[in-house]
C-alpha cells in the first residue's frame, strides 16, 4: 500500500509539472490556434518523456565548469560531489557536505529537462530516483518496464562523465610546481582550473540570505533601533559582482541563470589604518583638510602637471584628465563618508560654521531630524547636489588657477563632473538606507 501511495504521489508530481508547462504555452495562443492541439500532443505523458530522455544526452550535471574561464571553451566541466574531494585547510568546494545545488551545463534549449529532473518527492530528487533506479519511479514512468529503464538510464547519465576529460585552447592553464628543481620540466604538473560552481552557488545564496533575508532585515532594524536582536547583522563591505553571460546567462549554466548571471566577489583587501577626522569647524578648515589629504595633494600636482603640459585635444586627454579628477572625487566621498559616522547630529551643533548644503551632505541624518523638530521643510537633494558641486568644482578651479588659466567654462565643466558624481553616490546611500 505504501509504494501504491507513493508511486501516486510520484505520477501527480510529474503529471502536474507536465500540466503546468503546458498551461504557460497555450496561455499566450488564442483558443481556435490550431497550434494548441500540437502542444497537447507534444505535453502528453509517454511524448514528453520519451523527448526529454532523448534530449538529457545535450546536458551534463557539473560541480565544476568551465564556460565560466572563457564562455567559447569547449572542453570539459565535471561532476565531483564535494563530499568526494580531500579534506583540505583551505577554504573549497570539500566545504560543501552534503549540501550544494547542482549545475548544468551544455543546451540551453534542455535546461526544462532538468529542472523536471529536480523535482523531490519527499526530499529526493527524479535525477536521484533515476541514479538509484527506483522501482516505483520505474512503475510510473511507463508500463513498459525496458522503456522505463531505457528512459532511467538516460536520466541518470546527466551525473556521469562523457567521454575523456579535454581542455581547449580558451581555457586556462597553469604550470604547478611539485618537485623541487624548479629547471626540471618533470617537476610541474600542467592543470587546468576549473570554476567551483557549485562552491560559487552556495556563496551567493549566503549572500542573499544576509542581506535580503527577512531575518537580516529584522536584525538590521534592530539595530538600527537599538533593540535587541538574535539574528547577528553581516557586512560585506567592497562586494563586487562578476557578470557572465550577459543577456543569456543561461548558456553559461544553470545555476549562473539562477544568479542572473551575477557572481559576487568577496573584497580580499589588506586592513588600512583610518585616522578619524576631527569634526569641521568652518568651511574653509573643511576644504583646507580635504586639501591637504596626501591623495588629494598627489593628484592635484599630476593634474596640474598634465594641463601645463598643453597636451593635445583629443579623446586620450580628456579620459586621462576626467580620471584624475575622478580620483579628486573619490577622495571627496571617502572624507564624506567618514564624517557620516560621526553621531548625526554634529552640524547642528553653534560652532560648525559649514554651508547648509555641506552640512546636509555631510550630516543628513542630523539636518533631517533638525528640521523635523523645528517643523521646517527639510532641504532638497538636488539643490544640496548643485551647491556642493558648485563649491567643489571652484575648488578645484583654484586649485589649478596658478598657474594655469581656468575661468567660467572650467568651472562649468567640473561641476558636471562633480554632480553626476555625487548623484549616483546619493542614489547607493539610499538604496542602502532603505535596505536597511
Amino acid at each position: 500500500m505504501a509504494t501504491a501511495s507513493r508511486q501516486a504521489k510520484l505520477r501527480e508530481l510529474i503529471q502536474g509539472f507536465l500540466t503546468e508547462r503546458l498551461n504557460g504555452k497555450l496561455e499566450a495562443l488564442k483558443p481556435d490556434d490550431p497550434k494548441r492541439t500540437e502542444l497537447q500532443t507534444q505535453f502528453s505523458w509517454r511524448t514528453w518523456l520519451d523527448d526529454a530522455a532523448r534530449r538529457s544526452a545535450q546536458i551534463q550535471c557539473a560541480t565544476h565548469t568551465l564556460k565560466p574561464i572563457h564562455p567559447d571553451a569547449r572542453g570539459s566541466s565535471l561532476y565531483v560531489g564535494p563530499q568526494d574531494l580531500p579534506v583540505l585547510d583551505e577554504v573549497g568546494s570539500h566545504c560543501l557536505g552534503d549540501s550544494y545545488a547542482d549545475d548544468v551545463v551544455g543546451n540551453a534549449a534542455a535546461l526544462d529537462v532538468f529542472k523536471f529532473l529536480k523535482l523531490a518527492q519527499n526530499g529526493r530528487t527524479l535525477l536521484q530516483l533515476a541514479c538509484a533506479q527506483d522501482a516505483d519511479l520505474a512503475e510510473v514512468l511507463s508500463t513498459d518496464p525496458v522503456e522505463a529503464r531505457r528512459w532511467m538510464a538516460d536520466f541518470a547519465a546527466l551525473v556521469q562523465p562523457r567521454g575523456t576529460p579535454a581542455t581547449h585552447g580558451y581555457a586556462k592553464q597553469l604550470y604547478w610546481r611539485v618537485d623541487e628543481d624548479p629547471h626540471a620540466d618533470a617537476s610541474y604538473h600542467l592543470i587546468a582550473p576549473l570554476f567551483g560552481s557549485a562552491l560559487a552557488h552556495s556563496v551567493w545564496q549566503t549572500l542573499q540570505e544576509h542581506r535580503f533575508g527577512d531575518a537580516a532585515k529584522a536584525a538590521r532594524q534592530a539595530r538600527k533601533e537599538g533593540a535587541d536582536s538574535d539574528t547577528p547583522v553581516y557586512e560585506y563591505p567592497h562586494l563586487a559582482v562578476r557578470k557572465m553571460g550577459g543577456t543569456k546567462p543561461q548558456n553559461i549554466s544553470q545555476l549562473n541563470s539562477e544568479r542572473g548571471g551575477n557572481n559576487p566577489l568577496l573584497a580580499s583587501l589588506p586592513p588600512l589604518w583610518q585616522t578619524r577626522e576631527q569634526l569641521p569647524h568652518t568651511n574653509r578648515r573643511l576644504m583646507a583638510r580635504f586639501g591637504y589629504r596626501p591623495e588629494v595633494k598627489q593628484t592635484l600636482q599630476q593634474l596640474r602637471q598634465f594641463l601645463e603640459s598643453n597636451p593635445s585635444a583629443n579623446q586620450g586627454t580628456r579620459q586621462r584628465r576626467d580620471a584624475m579628477v575622478f580620483d579628486l572625487l573619490d577622495e571627496w566621498l571617502q572624507l564624506s563618508a567618514t564624517l557620516r559616522t560621526v553621531t548625526p547630529g554634529w552640524s547642528q551643533r553653534p560652532e560648525c560654521q559649514l554651508s547648509a548644503a555641506q552640512k546636509h551632505w555631510l550630516d543628513p541624518e542630523g539636518v533631517v531630524q533638525a528640521a523635523l523638530d523645528a517643523s521646517t521643510q527639510a532641504p532638497e537633494v538636488d539643490e544640496t547636489l548643485d551647491t556642493v558641486a558648485e563649491d567643489l568644482a571652484r575648488w578645484i578651479n583654484g586649485q589649478l588657477r596658478d598657474p594655469l588659466p581656468l575661468g567660467d567654462r572650467e568651472f562649468t565643466y567640473w561641476r558636471s563632473l562633480v554632480r553626476d558624481e555625487l548623484a549616483q553616490e546619493a542614489w547607493a546611500l539610499q538604496e542602502a538606507a532603505d535596505v536597511c
